[in-house]
Protein backbone atom coordinates (compact mmCIF):
# COMPACT_ATOMS: atom_id res chain seq x y z
CA UNK A 1 0.00 0.00 0.00
CA UNK A 2 1.51 3.37 -0.96
CA UNK A 3 2.30 5.81 1.82
CA UNK A 4 0.07 8.85 2.05
CA UNK A 5 1.81 12.13 1.64
CA UNK A 6 1.23 14.73 4.32
CA UNK A 7 -0.53 17.86 3.16
CA UNK A 8 -0.05 21.32 4.51
CA UNK A 9 -3.06 22.66 6.33
CA UNK A 10 -4.89 25.48 4.63
CA UNK A 11 -5.74 27.04 8.02
CA UNK A 12 -5.20 30.68 8.74
CA UNK A 13 -2.33 30.18 11.16
CA UNK A 14 0.19 29.52 8.43
CA UNK A 15 2.79 27.88 10.68
CA UNK A 16 0.80 24.73 11.48
CA UNK A 17 0.79 21.74 9.19
CA UNK A 18 -0.56 18.24 9.51
CA UNK A 19 2.83 16.68 8.73
CA UNK A 20 4.20 17.71 12.12
CA UNK A 21 1.25 16.71 14.27
CA UNK A 22 -2.44 17.07 14.90
CA UNK A 23 -4.25 20.31 14.27
CA UNK A 24 -4.10 22.71 17.18
CA UNK A 25 -7.02 24.11 19.07
CA UNK A 26 -8.75 27.01 17.36
CA UNK A 27 -9.52 30.52 18.51
CA UNK A 28 -12.56 32.68 17.81
CA UNK A 29 -12.32 36.43 18.40
CA UNK A 30 -15.40 38.60 18.56
CA UNK A 31 -14.91 41.72 16.48
CA UNK A 32 -18.22 43.46 16.09
CA UNK A 33 -20.26 46.10 17.88
CA UNK A 34 -18.26 46.23 21.12
CA UNK A 35 -15.40 43.76 20.92
CA UNK A 36 -12.71 44.92 18.55
CA UNK A 37 -14.06 48.45 18.43
CA UNK A 38 -12.99 51.81 19.86
CA UNK A 39 -15.60 51.25 22.60
CA UNK A 40 -12.94 49.10 24.29
CA UNK A 41 -10.14 51.62 24.70
CA UNK A 42 -6.44 50.97 24.98
CA UNK A 43 -6.46 47.69 23.01
CA UNK A 44 -4.70 47.18 19.70
CA UNK A 45 -7.31 44.81 18.33
CA UNK A 46 -5.42 44.09 15.11
CA UNK A 47 -2.23 43.24 17.03
CA UNK A 48 -4.19 41.01 19.42
CA UNK A 49 -5.73 39.07 16.54
CA UNK A 50 -2.37 38.80 14.77
CA UNK A 51 -0.66 37.53 17.93
CA UNK A 52 -3.29 34.82 18.39
CA UNK A 53 -3.15 33.96 14.69
CA UNK A 54 0.59 33.37 15.01
CA UNK A 55 -0.13 30.39 17.28
CA UNK A 56 -3.44 28.93 16.09
CA UNK A 57 -6.09 29.21 13.43
CA UNK A 58 -8.24 32.24 14.25
CA UNK A 59 -11.76 32.96 13.11
CA UNK A 60 -13.08 36.49 13.39
CA UNK A 61 -16.73 36.46 14.43
CA UNK A 62 -19.55 38.92 14.37
CA UNK A 63 -21.20 39.69 17.71
CA UNK A 64 -21.26 36.77 20.14
CA UNK A 65 -23.97 38.49 22.24
CA UNK A 66 -21.91 38.99 25.38
CA UNK A 67 -21.03 42.65 24.95
CA UNK A 68 -20.65 43.15 28.70
CA UNK A 69 -17.56 40.89 28.45
CA UNK A 70 -15.83 42.73 25.56
CA UNK A 71 -13.22 41.69 24.27
CA UNK A 72 -14.35 38.09 23.98
CA UNK A 73 -12.08 35.25 22.88
CA UNK A 74 -13.24 31.65 22.65
CA UNK A 75 -10.64 28.87 22.72
CA UNK A 76 -12.01 25.78 21.01
CA UNK A 77 -10.43 22.42 21.80
CA UNK A 78 -8.52 20.41 19.24
CA UNK A 79 -9.75 16.97 18.19
CA UNK A 80 -7.58 15.52 20.96
CA UNK A 81 -9.10 17.91 23.48
CA UNK A 82 -12.65 17.12 22.35
CA UNK A 83 -11.90 13.40 22.65
CA UNK A 84 -10.87 14.11 26.26
CA UNK A 85 -14.25 15.78 26.85
CA UNK A 86 -13.19 19.42 26.61
CA UNK A 87 -15.64 22.13 25.60
CA UNK A 88 -14.91 25.62 24.24
CA UNK A 89 -13.65 28.06 26.87
CA UNK A 90 -15.07 31.57 26.74
CA UNK A 91 -12.77 34.34 27.95
CA UNK A 92 -13.99 37.87 28.45
CA UNK A 93 -12.49 41.26 29.23
CA UNK A 94 -9.29 40.26 27.44
CA UNK A 95 -8.14 43.84 27.21
CA UNK A 96 -4.39 43.75 27.76
CA UNK A 97 -1.36 42.21 26.11
CA UNK A 98 -0.48 40.09 29.16
CA UNK A 99 -3.86 38.34 29.01
CA UNK A 100 -3.36 37.70 25.31
CA UNK A 101 0.06 36.20 26.03
CA UNK A 102 -1.45 33.94 28.71
CA UNK A 103 -3.95 32.67 26.13
CA UNK A 104 -1.17 32.19 23.56
CA UNK A 105 0.86 30.13 26.05
CA UNK A 106 -2.13 27.90 26.82
CA UNK A 107 -2.94 27.43 23.14
CA UNK A 108 0.72 26.58 22.44
CA UNK A 109 0.59 23.98 25.24
CA UNK A 110 -2.48 22.35 23.67
CA UNK A 111 -5.46 24.25 25.04
CA UNK A 112 -8.68 22.81 26.49
CA UNK A 113 -8.57 19.10 27.29
CA UNK A 114 -4.87 18.82 26.53
CA UNK A 115 -3.19 21.32 28.86
CA UNK A 116 -4.55 22.59 32.16
CA UNK A 117 -5.91 26.12 31.96
CA UNK A 118 -3.51 28.52 33.67
CA UNK A 119 -5.04 29.84 36.90
CA UNK A 120 -4.65 33.42 35.69
CA UNK A 121 -7.14 32.68 32.89
CA UNK A 122 -9.75 31.75 35.49
CA UNK A 123 -10.09 35.52 35.98
CA UNK A 124 -11.31 35.83 32.39
CA UNK A 125 -13.35 32.64 32.00
CA UNK A 126 -17.13 32.88 31.97
CA UNK A 127 -20.11 30.78 30.97
CA UNK A 128 -21.97 32.34 28.06
CA UNK A 129 -25.73 32.63 28.35
CA UNK A 130 -27.69 30.07 26.40
CA UNK A 131 -29.29 31.42 23.29
CA UNK A 132 -33.02 31.03 23.20
CA UNK A 133 -34.45 29.16 20.27
CA UNK A 134 -37.66 30.30 18.66
CA UNK A 135 -40.27 27.55 18.55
Amino acid sequence: MPARQARKSSGTAGSHDTATGPAPCRVVVCRDCCCGSPKVTGVDHAAQTARLRAEAPVRVSACLDVCDQANVIVVQPSAEGRAAGARPVWLGLVNDADATEDIVAWVRAGGPGVAPRPEILDLYAFTPPRRRTVS
